[in-house]
């Protein structure tokens, strides 16, 4: 059985959301963020970086969010498609761009919009102005799709996550009609549903 490794944020989460949608069997183990548990030494032994999520099936151990999601594609045949086709590719592109842009630029407007309000008025407007045009960019390709990369694929798993915390970002989901309109139907799905709630099973996803 696979072993989660995960706390309640949008990189743990992504993993969470991957497993139930591809219905593999898995067994979470909490690492609170907050007690410093990412800093054990048993943690340090499958996540070299001291960050969560990372997983381990026998002796594969795999860290970082993004390969973790190729991973588990791969060894459930599920959510990417052939390796070499547009379809891959296209999801691919999207993956990094959650990964590479997204991911951090949302994490800097929740440290200084969310968490340190009145620190520097410079950096809320410089992230919050950024994660403004990421939702945009966002917003345009759901326009042409239903899905990020077409078809429902670790794409959107990687990238819903981040999204739900629309409210540390100081952003209205009813200014980005066709990112409401995928992240509302997402939120419906009982993959999301349970996966959000690892490892807390009292969190429940905001709804704009």
């Amino acid at each position: 059985m696979i072993q989660l490794y995960t706390w309640g944020t949008p990189n743990g989460r992504k993993v969470s959301i991957a497993l139930e949608e591809m219905g593999l069997d898995y067994q979470v183990v909490p690492i609170d963020i907050g007690k410093d548990q990412q800093f054990t030494a048993e943690f340090l032994a499958v996540s070299p970086n001291n960050k969560i999520p990372a997983i381990r099936e026998g002796d594969v151990t795999v860290f970082e969010s993004g390969a973790i999601l190729m991973y588990l594609a791969r060894r459930s045949g599920r959510f990417l498609a052939t390796e070499g086709t547009p379809d891959y590719w296209k999801t691919q592109e999207w993956l990094m761009w959650q990964m590479g842009g997204m991911g951090p630029m949302l994490g800097q407007a929740h440290h200084f919009l969310k968490f340190n309000p009145g620190v520097s008025t410079y950096a809320e407007n410089r992230y919050h102005t950024e994660a403004q045009r990421l939702y945009g960019v966002l917003d345009r390709q759901l326009a042409q799709v239903d899905f990020v990369a077409g078809d429902l694929s670790i794409a959107d798993f990687a990238i819903w996550p981040w999204v739900s915390r629309f409210e540390f970002q100081r952003i209205d989901l009813n200014d980005y009609t066709h990112v409401k309109r995928w992240y509302l139907q997402l939120a419906a799905r009982s993959g999301f549903i349970k996966g959000y709630a690892q490892p807390n099973p009292d969190d429940v996803i905001p709804v704009p």
